[in-house]
């Protein structure tokens, strides 16, 4: 029976404790990530055209940096990583700048020739050498019968 009572005082305690962790860290880290890391990524974005904002390559380093701004900010405020608040901070972050881009994150384009055309002219000639092997063939036996 006492050890009952233990084991729910230590789960209120628990309780408690993590209730005031999150509530310290949902009081300023998200004006702290939105002013701090929101804005140099801001500034970062505003010195691409916007037509790059879907290119992978040229966003990485302005996002892996949001990233880590946003993980050492809370690393700082004691607040667990990730969090809710930074799920939703990041989902208004791609909805204001990546809503237009492919799931893939990278501009759809056709891959270049020196690659497109063997996927092209290789089923051809096989097709080509295929069929001839077959009228050869067809020839061939008609005096054997």
């Amino acid at each position: 029976m006492a050890s009952v009572s233990w084991r729910h005082a230590l789960f209120f305690l628990l309780a408690v404790n993590l209730s005031v962790l999150t509530t310290a860290c949902s009081g300023h880290y998200g004006s702290v990530i939105e002013e701090f890391c929101l804005a140099k990524f801001k500034l970062d974005m505003e010195v691409l055209d916007q037509r790059q904002w879907c290119s992978w390559e040229d966003t990485v380093e302005s996002y892996g940096e949001l990233t880590n701004c946003t993980f050492l900010v809370a690393l700082k405020m004691n607040c667990f990583w990730p969090n809710r608040m930074v799920d939703e901070f990041f989902i208004r972050v791609h909805r204001h700048y990546f809503h237009d881009c492919s799931m893939s994150g990278r501009l759809l384009h056709d891959p270049p020739n020196r690659i497109l055309g063997p996927f092209i002219v290789v089923p051809i000639l096989v097709t080509l050498l295929m069929t001839a092997l077959v009228v050869w063939r067809s020839k061939r036996s008609e005096g054997i019968v």
